[in-house]
Order: C-alpha cells, then sequence, then structure tokens
C-alpha cells in the first residue's frame, strides 16, 4: 500500500473530498474515433494514471460512481473505462492488436506510474499508433486549467462514510483483469486519461479544498444566495412605496405638527351691515347761501349744506375761549371761580367803538371767572375774552393762549379751523360748520358752560349795565333754544351755532346746529342786518327739524346683527339681545358698530355658549350713542383639527 501511495492518511484525504464535491462531472466531447459522442467523466475528484502492468489481464468492472460521489468506488472504476476506452480504440487503429491490459491497482491510485518504477518510458500517446493519427481524447495533454480543476462534494452529514470503500484484500489490487468484451464499453462513455501530475495535484489539494469547502458560512452562502427575481412594473412601484411611504409620513407628520402649534388667529367682531338709514325722507329748508350742518349727538349728523371750507367766524371763536378756560380752570355747578383783576388794556378795548365789548369796566376791579365768562358769552365782549387769554396762561400774552385754541381744535378733529385771536375779530380766524359742531358738542358736555349759554340775559354785580344776549331765539319757548353764540361782522357775515331740545317718546335728545356766512343784501354796517338773518334762517331749520324727529327702531330683538369670525373660515351668528331704538330724523343715515362685551373688556370669546353675551351693538357716534348686547346665535367653539391641519393663513 506504501508502495501505490495509499496510506491510512491518504484515505482520510480521498474521504473528505468525496464529502465535499458533488459527484463526478460528465461532458459530452466528439469521439475521434468516429461515431456519436462520448461522454467524458470530468471529475477530479480521483484522477487516474494510464499505465500498464506486464502480466495483466482480464475484464474490469464497469462500475458506476454514485450520486453522493464515493471517491474510492471512482477510483476503481475509472481505471477500467479508460483501459476498455483505450483498447478499444487501439485495436480498431493498432496493427499488432490489443494491447495489454491496465493494473487495476495502479490505475486505481493514479498517483505513481509503475512504468516509470521500473525504469521504462512513458509511451507518448500522440506517435504511439503512427504518425499523422490524431490522439484518442484519453491519450491528449491536459490544459492547465484541467489539472487544477477541483470539484467540491458537499458532504452528507450523517452517514460520512457510507459510500467509501476501502479494500480489504491486498490481492484485490493486484488481481489482474482483462477486458475481453468489447460491447461491455459500450454501456459506458470514455473518459479522458489524466496525466500523473494532474492526479498528484488533485490528491494533495484535496484537504485544502474540503476544509474551504466544508466551510459553514460559505456553505449557508452558497444555499441561500438566490438570485433576485426579475424587475416588472409591479415590483418598481411596490420598491418605490416602501421607500417613499416613510419619508411622506414623517413630512407629513411634521407639517400637521407644525400646524397644530401655530397660534391660532384672533377671532373678529364682523357686522352685517355697518350702517343703517331710517326710513322717511327729511327736506330741510337750507339757505340759498352759507353753509350749515344740523346734528343729533348720539345719533349723528341730520343733514349739512354748502361747501364745507374755512369761513371766518367773528365772535362765534369765543365757544373755544370759554372752552380752553374752563379745560385749564375747570368750575363745578355752583361755583364762581376765583378773582380776575381787570387791567388797563380791558378798561382801553371797552372804549372801542368798531366792536361788541363791555363798558364801565375799571382799572384794578375784581370779578369772579364765572363773571367773566358770562360777559363773554353773552353780550360778546371782545375786551373780556383777551382778559380771559391773558389771565389763563398767567404770562399776559394772548399768543400762548391761541395755541391752546389751536391745539384744542387739533384734539376735537376740527381739521379745517384755525384760530388766530381769542374774539373772532381778526379775519383770520377761519371754521366750517361741521368743525363748529364737533366743538359745541364737546362743550356742551360741561355744566357751567350750559348754564352760561343758557342765559338770555344776566346781571353782574359791580357792573352798571345789564348783560343781553344777542341770540334771541332763546326767547321763543316753541323752540327749546338753550344757546349757544351768535357771531356777526363785515368780514364774517352773520353766524349762529344753536342748541335745542326735543322730547320724543321717553328721550330729549339735544339737538346741534349751525349756519355760517349769512350775508344780508345791501348795506350793512357792523353785520346788524347779516345777524338777523341768520337768526331768521335758523329758526327755519330748527323748527323742520323738530318736527321730523322720531324713535326709529334699528335692531329687533333676535334679528342677526353680525358674526364671529375665527380667522379660519368659521363663523358664529350674532344675534341682537333686545330692541334697539333712537331718536333720529327721516332718511338719516345711522352708524353700527360691533364691539367686544364690556364685561371682557372689549375681548372677543374664542368659546361661548349658545345665548351667552359676547358683544354689543352701538348704533350713532359721539356722546349719547345708545347699545344693546348681542348673543352668541349657536354655540362658540375652536376651530376643529381638520381646519387647524388645512389652515393656509
Amino acid at each position: 500500500m506504501a508502495e501505490n501511495g495509499i496510506d491510512a492518511k491518504g484515505r482520510s484525504n480521498i474521504q473528505g473530498r468525496s464529502d465535499a464535491e458533488d459527484g463526478p462531472k460528465t461532458e459530452d466531447r466528439p469521439n475521434p474515433d468516429g461515431g456519436g459522442p462520448v461522454t467524458e467523466d470530468r471529475s477530479d475528484a480521483a484522477p487516474s494514471a494510464a499505465a500498464g502492468s506486464s502480466g495483466s489481464s482480464g475484464p474490469a468492472p464497469a462500475r458506476q460512481v454514485e450520486a453522493r460521489g464515493d471517491i474510492e468506488r471512482d477510483s476503481a472504476a475509472a481505471p477500467a473505462r479508460d483501459a476498455a476506452s483505450r483498447t478499444e480504440s487501439d485495436e480498431a487503429h493498432s496493427p499488432a492488436g490489443p494491447r495489454p491490459a491496465v493494473d487495476q491497482a495502479t490505475a486505481v491510485l493514479g498517483t505513481i506510474a509503475p512504468a516509470n518504477r521500473r525504469g521504462v518510458a512513458p509511451v507518448d500517446s500522440r506517435t504511439a499508433d503512427g504518425p499523422g493519427r490524431p490522439a484518442p481524447s484519453w491519450a491528449r495533454p491536459e490544459e492547465d486549467d484541467e489539472r487544477t480543476r477541483v470539484l467540491a462534494v458537499p458532504t452528507v452529514p450523517d452517514t460520512p462514510t457510507a459510500n467509501l470503500a476501502v479494500p480489504t484484500a491486498p490481492t484485490a489490487l493486484t488481481a489482474p483483469t482483462a477486458l475481453t468484451a468489447p460491447t461491455a464499453l459500450t454501456a459506458a462513455a470514455p473518459r479522458p486519461r489524466p496525466s500523473a501530475a494532474a492526479a498528484a495535484t488533485a490528491t494533495v489539494r484535496a484537504p485544502e479544498e474540503a476544509e474551504s469547502a466544508g466551510a459553514p458560512l460559505d456553505l449557508l452562502a452558497q444555499l441561500t444566495n438566490t438570485p433576485l427575481p426579475a424587475e416588472t412594473p409591479r415590483r418598481a412601484a411596490v420598491r418605490r412605496v416602501k421607500v417613499w411611504a416613510p419619508l411622506l409620513l414623517l413630512l407629513v407628520g411634521a407639517v400637521a405638527g407644525a400646524q397644530l402649534l401655530r397660534p391660532l388667529p384672533d377671532p373678529q367682531l364682523l357686522a352685517t351691515e355697518r350702517t343703517h338709514i331710517v326710513e322717511g325722507q327729511l327736506t330741510i329748508p337750507w339757505p340759498g347761501e352759507g353753509q350749515g350742518a344740523v346734528r343729533l349727538p348720539g345719533s349723528g349728523t341730520i343733514g349739512t349744506f354748502g361747501a364745507q371750507k374755512p369761513v371766518p367766524t367773528a365772535s362765534v371763536a369765543k365757544i373755544m375761549t370759554a372752552y380752553v378756560v374752563l379745560k385749564d380752570h375747570p368750575l363745578r355747578k355752583g361755583e364762581t371761580g376765583p378773582p380776575i383783576t381787570v387791567d388797563a388794556k380791558t378798561v382801553a378795548d371797552g372804549r372801542s367803538q368798531n366792536e361788541s365789548r363791555i363798558q364801565g369796566l375799571t382799572e384794578g376791579s375784581t370779578y369772579s371767572q364765572l363773571d367773566m365768562l358770562k360777559m363773554l358769552m353773552i353780550p360778546s365782549g371782545n375786551n373780556t375774552a383777551r382778559l380771559l387769554a391773558r389771565w389763563s396762561t398767567s404770562s399776559g400774552s394772548e399768543a400762548a393762549f391761541v395755541e391752546k385754541m389751536n391745539a384744542a381744535a387739533r384734539e376735537l378733529g376740527m381739521n379745517d379751523t384755525t384760530y388766530t385771536d381769542p374774539s373772532g375779530l381778526d379775519a383770520g380766524t377761519v371754521s366750517t360748520a361741521v368743525d363748529q359742531l364737533k366743538l359745541a358738542e364737546a362743550a356742551m358736555k360741561n355744566d357751567v358752560f350750559r348754564s352760561v349759554v343758557a342765559l338770555p340775559d344776566a346781571e353782574i354785580k359791580n357792573l352798571s349795565q345789564r348783560l343781553i344776549n344777542n341770540n334771541t331765539l332763546l326767547t321763543e319757548p316753541e323752540l327749546s333754544i338753550r344757546g349757544i353764540k351768535t357771531g356777526s361782522s363785515t368780514p364774517a357775515g352773520g353766524a349762529l351755532v344753536w342748541a335745542g331740545y326735543k322730547s320724543v317718546g321717553d328721550e330729549t335728545p339735544l339737538i346741534l346746529g349751525a349756519l355760517m356766512d349769512q350775508r344780508a343784501d345791501g348795506a350793512d354796517p357792523n353785520a346788524t342786518r347779516s345777524l338777523a338773518l341768520v337768526l331768521a334762517n335758523s329758526k327755519k331749520v330748527i323748527e323742520s327739524v323738530r318736527a321730523a324727529l322720531t324713535s326709529a327702531t334699528v335692531v329687533r330683538k333676535g334679528d342677526t346683527v353680525g358674526y364671529i369670525d375665527d380667522g379660519l373660515g368659521g363663523r358664529t351668528p350674532l344675534v341682537a339681545g333686545a330692541e334697539l331704538k333712537v331718536v333720529a330724523a327721516p332718511g338719516q343715515t345711522l352708524r353700527l358698530t360691533l364691539s367686544g362685551s364690556k364685561g371682557a373688556a372689549g375681548a372677543v370669546p374664542r368659546t361661548a355658549a349658545a345665548g351667552a353675551e359676547v358683544g354689543v351693538l352701538t348704533v350713532g357716534e359721539g356722546a349719547g350713542v345708545r347699545s344693546v348686547p348681542v348673543m352668541a346665535g349657536r354655540e362658540l367653539s375652536e376651530p376643529s383639527i381638520g381646519t387647524r391641519l388645512t389652515r393656509i393663513r
């Protein structure tokens, strides 16, 4: 056994290799001797060497290699098939007849050629049968890749040695076997004859190949490494969905979170109507020239006429003089105020012949603030106006007081008014009828002012003459006129700002009116006739307005007066909590304002039950406006989650 290269270690190597290989490889190759293709066994697990042994003859058993690749049985069968192939080919072409039989033991080992051990040179297969003849397949030299090719056959864990046949008798290796029956070779296809070097290489590499191929991880990779399925539109679509779906979900989640965290816009109150026009029509008998206006404080303007452009005011400017004095030096009802000393300038101005003045004043005499206001507003003393201006500022300068007059005008919104002196005698003091009604409304809120301008006459202590009011309408009881001031001059013509009252139902609202730039035809020294004209024209306007005033129903209980807009498209209707009536003239336009509830400091709630008070509806403008509470027409709630998620603004 040692002589033929087989020992215990060699068998172990063969066994490991057989366990790592799948089995013998076969390949159909063209038969060089003619005929059909020859099935060639290309298994490198047990390469055989062609070596002849003299004296050996007889048929070799043709044994088929099993599927699991029993290396030793394959090694025993391969020399016989090789020998049979060589015998059949040689007998067909060799003139010398059949060649001697191959030693089976030597063929099985296939590693040491017996001929070389005996000193006999190997026969060149390409020339053994004669020149020009092609060498049979078994005799062709192997390429480098064939000599080093190794086939790894997986082992069977439960029966590692079940198919390994080990010869037990030495005689089995030396028993000559002759292939005498050519027909026995037809069942097995001829195979190429490996060279001795290839056989040796395969035998030496077997342990390393088996160890590498039998590694568990490599074997697992071979068994599980399946090719990817073919690409189809459906698989591509599914893959895209698997890749992009998580990203889209993450993006949607981020956007949704950001939307929910955004602060909600402040709810807004929206009125269904901004104005309300009283039914009917009022025609006011306005004069043909000048300008005028009539207003109901609280309800608004009833009507105007003429171009509202600044014109000289004459003594109407004294309304602002009294307003500023009482603003800087206020008096309560019943108080007379501090004493004011008459200076020399006031006495000198009292001697003027071309203006209204208070005569009989002496330097050093004193009068109360209330008495000075009466001398200012009733007979319209210009010298008294200048004295109050100097006293009020404690500077002796009338210009400083005029600055205060203009500042007060700006505060009241009298944008078309300019004051240049405290008396109005200067033609540079100009205003409009609309602006004068703004001042009259503010001044009539003062009790002391109202009490003074309502006097048709007055008596002042230590004054020799009685004070007579130029506003003769104060003495006509059917008109209920309570002021305010007349004015007349050559530059201004006749002017009158008046205040009256009219009871309508259980209310007695204040009515304010003004006519300016009224000029009488013909000669009019000191505008005496123009003053009479403005009084007559004003009386016609007053009578017309008083007769037309009525109590108009603006809203009824339950009427929808507005909405609460949540800023995201949601609206909750608001209804009036009570009926609201105001005194107005037919055809008058009333302003409607919807605001937050007074109890909530004007804030608009985000949530409220149906019927809860959420706001106030105000009708008119200025002092004396009327209002009514408004309720939620249905439950007021914050925007829904869906609305907040889909919001844009």
